[in-house]
């Protein structure tokens, strides 16, 4: 018993020496177990390696996934084996040394000071920093991993640049999954025209999420809302332009991040204990920049995807990526501009804002500047400033919803064939609106009409199941009642044989004209033996009426017991 909790003593020891909050002058980080722990536990810091590499990197990743690294610090000079040592010197700087006690990595300060006591802190928010002991104001820290992001966006890094050192922060892709060097992308701030946030291959722009416009970044699609447990802050200033989120709820956790190939995903981590995939940049055809190159947009679900702005046409038949060319060209006076409800802001690298101006002021500085291609409000949650395109419209996503309005330049005669087209449009959708319900009345009222005739017909065969034939059918099959196909006489008229044309043979009988039977009586009669009917009975085939004639049509029975029916029916009936 003395021994085991010796025992349990000795690896509390040898955990707790292991797992530090923080890193003074002196203290160490070796490789094989030791790390450094964010104060809540949500964060650790240590030694790593990829998967499938042999390779040492100090990084940072979330304790409860570690296999989720979010920060690597040597991720261009790795360390080839265990024998890596991480330390903190009197004058603040962190010094990643190899086995020989050579420098692989070492940071910067970010200021001319001197510490006093410096430490090394990891945050709960991922941030690793070295500042003074009792300090907690980021702006006096010395040194931030923030500043300095990989391939994951966590909430309070910034993508931006310092106006007046020129340091960009942005994240950027692993080479590939087993190696942590910077990759061939990077998710930056583009200053020029109006700041907008781009992902680029290289040198070359691959996607743009937009600039912002007092909402959200304004290439975004309407359902890629703001996450409400973000708050948002793009700045604008003299000294720097960077756009950062951050978490309004402490406990949820979220990170954005980008692959080795440039897919950038949010994920957040959900009940269930794992990663799950919140949103996806590049989530259609339409997210490749520039697709459909100048005056075109792009909508997804579409085919083709790309088509031509209002007032401008195709310049290739055969490939639709070259985008369009005015059909009449801009004469700079008598030009006015066209409503679009639908489009994301086009690129705005060769524009031009003003954060004062209305939207009045904006479009007559655009009237004014020939070289102005298209105007709107900077700021659409105030409906306030304004922004002006001074080049080519290019990289435009066309919605199914409304978005903020752009105000696209166009000829005067051009916006009055549009006009026209939208009249006779508005024409046709207002005679369909009324067209439609009566059709459809109408179509329900036939129906109504087909479903009663359908009804009454079936009655009539229930009630009647005979044929009406023409007097001429009847005529020729007795031969115009010929006395030699006279099979008899009744109280009410002589019955004929007969023989149709489809060799069938009958027995008419002809009802006299002075019977004094009306056609009511001759209705109620037929009526009568129809519902007599029987299979041991003779059958009614039909009856044929042509002004005073009326004549009942049976089946003929041989042997004469036809003449005795009819005419015992005859007197039954009288």
């Amino acid at each position: 018993m003395e021994i085991l909790w010796w025992s349990t003593l000795f690896f509390f020891f040898i955990f707790k020496a292991s797992t530090m909050k923080i890193i003074t002058p002196g203290d160490f980080i070796k490789d094989g177990g030791e790390t450094l722990e964010s104060e809540n536990g949500t964060f650790e810091m240590g030694f790593f390696s990829p998967e499938n590499s042999n390779n040492r990197y100090v990084g940072i990743w979330y304790k409860f996934s570690n296999t989720t690294v979010v920060w690597v610090a040597n991720r261009e000079v790795p360390v080839s084996d265990n024998n890596g040592v991480l330390s903190l010197d009197n004058n603040g700087i962190l010094t990643l040394f190899n086995e020989s006690n050579g420098v692989v990595w070492y940071t910067n300060p970010n200021t001319s000071r001197t510490p006093h006591e410096p430490v090394l802190q990891l945050f709960d928010s991922g941030n690793l920093v070295v500042k003074e002991k009792n300090e907690d104001d980021s702006k006096n820290f010395f040194w931030e991993s923030f500043d300095f992001p990989c391939d994951n966006l966590l909430p309070g890094m910034k993508i931006g640049i310092n106006l007046i050192t020129g340091f960009e922060y942005y994240i950027s892709s692993w080479k590939s999954s087993d190696d942590p060097s910077q990759g061939q992308y990077s998710l930056r701030m583009d200053p020029h025209g109006h700041p907008q946030v781009v992902l680029k291959k290289g040198s070359e722009t691959v996607y743009r999420a937009g600039s912002w416009d007092g909402h959200y970044l304004s290439a975004r699609k309407p359902d890629d809302s703001p996450i409400p447990l973000y708050s948002y802050n793009f700045v604008i200033n003299e000294n720097e332009i960077y756009f950062k989120s951050e978490l309004k709820n402490s406990s949820f956790i979220s990170r954005y991040a980008m692959d080795p190939s440039g897919l950038m995903q949010r994920f957040i981590w959900n009940q269930r204990n794992e990663w799950q995939v919140f949103s996806t940049a590049q989530a259609d055809g339409c997210s490749t920049y520039g697709l459909c190159g100048s005056y075109a947009s792009c909508k997804s679900g579409r085919f083709p995807l790309c088509s031509c702005l209002e007032g401008f046409k195709p310049k290739s038949s055969m490939n639709t990526s070259d985008g369009c060319s005015r059909t009449t060209e801009l004469g700079c006076s008598g030009d006015g501009f066209l409503k679009q409800w639908r489009l994301a802001l086009p690129d705005t690298s060769k524009s031009w804002a003003n954060g004062s101006m209305n939207l009045k002021e904006c479009e007559e500085f655009c009237v004014k500047n020939c070289a102005c291609t298209a105007y709107a409000n900077l700021d659409v949650t105030k409906g306030s400033g304004c922004l002006v395109w001074l080049d080519e419209l290019i990289d435009i996503t066309e919605f199914s919803q409304d978005v903020q309005p752009l105000y696209i330049r166009l000829p005067i005669s051009e916006l009055d064939k549009i006009q026209r087209k939208m009249e006779k449009k508005k024409a046709v959708i207002i005679a369909i609106s009324i067209i439609v319900p009566m059709g459809s009345m109408v179509t329900l009222f036939l129906l109504y009409k087909l479903k009663n005739n359908l009804s009454n017909k079936g009655k009539t065969k229930e009630k009647m199941e005979m044929q009406i034939f023409d007097f001429a059918t009847i005529a020729n099959a007795t031969n115009n009642f010929s006395s030699n196909n006279k099979l008899g006489q009744g109280g009410f008229g002589p019955v004929y044989k007969g023989m149709l044309k489809e060799g069938k043979e009958i027995a008419v009988k002809r009802l006299s004209k002075d019977s004094g039977q009306g056609f009511d009586e001759f209705k109620n009669e037929v009526t009568l033996i129809v519902k007599l009917q029987h299979r041991n009975l003779v059958k009614l085939f039909g009856c044929c009426l042509k002004g005073d004639e009326r004549m009942l049509i049976y089946e003929y029975l041989p042997n004469k017991s036809l003449d005795n029916f009819i005419f015992g029916c005859l007197v039954e009936i009288k």
